[in-house]
């Protein structure tokens, strides 16, 4: 992979990892609870984390029974991971998403997820297709992406109505493909040298033909807003409506059928 396409987070980790242990986070507040109660997790359930990162969805499934593997392409986030697993059993493994590697048996996992991770991953096919490998026939596999109809990074944007009051949704670009170079640590003050990654941006009938084009066949999709309230002020009550409105994240639960 070229150094403008790599979408290693392993230069940020200190960062993200710090990120995550904060109060607060989308992760905690919005996708940990939906996805723990879409997976349904039972005790011994073989569990896949593709792009684990530091480990934060791979503890809490563990914490509900479920026997975790966790993979990763970058080997500093993998650190963080096995030095919180605390008393979860969980296996960690370098590698990417597009080739988890010999470890990673065929047919060996009951369930998979990819949270977050998907839009930073080049090779969405070899992706997939190292996911139904590792799947069992009739598993599922677990998606979490920013909604890519509202959330196209430099294509979609907020802006507000001054004359009808409403906060809504710019959408420039949604049909064609496309990679952005983005900043890894968003809002942070440092702008000299800040790490940069690329976000592959993708209209969903891509990701539903890619999916089935994988032995995968989608059996549910949901959306989630943001949990977020603004502050007291004029645009206050406008600006809540479309945080309620306007999903941030996109949930899709796919059965693998061969």
């Amino acid at each position: 992979m070229s150094k403008k396409n790599n979408t290693s987070w392993g230069g940020v980790a200190k960062w993200y990892n710090k990120l995550l242990s904060m109060d607060g986070t989308y992760q905690q507040d919005v996708i940990l609870p939906n996805l723990l109660r879409l997976m349904e997790i039972k005790k011994g359930d073989k569990v896949l984390d593709i792009a684990c990162g530091q480990g934060f969805f791979s503890r809490a499934i563990a914490e509900k029974g479920g026997e975790v593997t966790g993979v990763d392409l970058s080997p500093e986030l993998i650190k963080f991971a096995q030095k919180y697993q605390g008393e979860t059993l969980i296996k960690y493994l370098v590698a990417s998403a597009d080739n988890l590697g010999k470890e990673i048996k065929e047919n060996s996992f009951d369930k998979a997820l990819i949270v977050l991770a998907i839009q930073n991953i080049e090779n969405l096919h070899g992706a997939l297709a190292e996911a139904s490998r590792a799947i069992k026939k009739g598993g599922k596999l677990f998606l979490v992406l920013n909604h890519p109809a509202f959330r196209n990074p430099k294509h979609t944007a907020w802006d507000f109505d001054d004359k009808n009051k409403m906060q809504y949704r710019r959408v420039e670009e949604y049909l064609s493909e496309s990679k952005t170079e983005i900043d890894m640590m968003p809002g942070t003050k440092e702008e000299v040298g800040k790490e940069k990654t690329v976000s592959f941006h993708r209209p969903l009938q891509l990701y539903f033909k890619a999916l089935v084009k994988n032995g995968f066949l989608v059996g549910r999709l949901e959306e989630w807003n943001s949990n977020k309230v603004s502050e007291f002020g004029p645009r206050q009550n406008a600006e809540d409506k479309a945080r309620k409105e306007i999903p941030l994240f996109l949930f899709l639960e796919a059965v693998k059928t061969n």
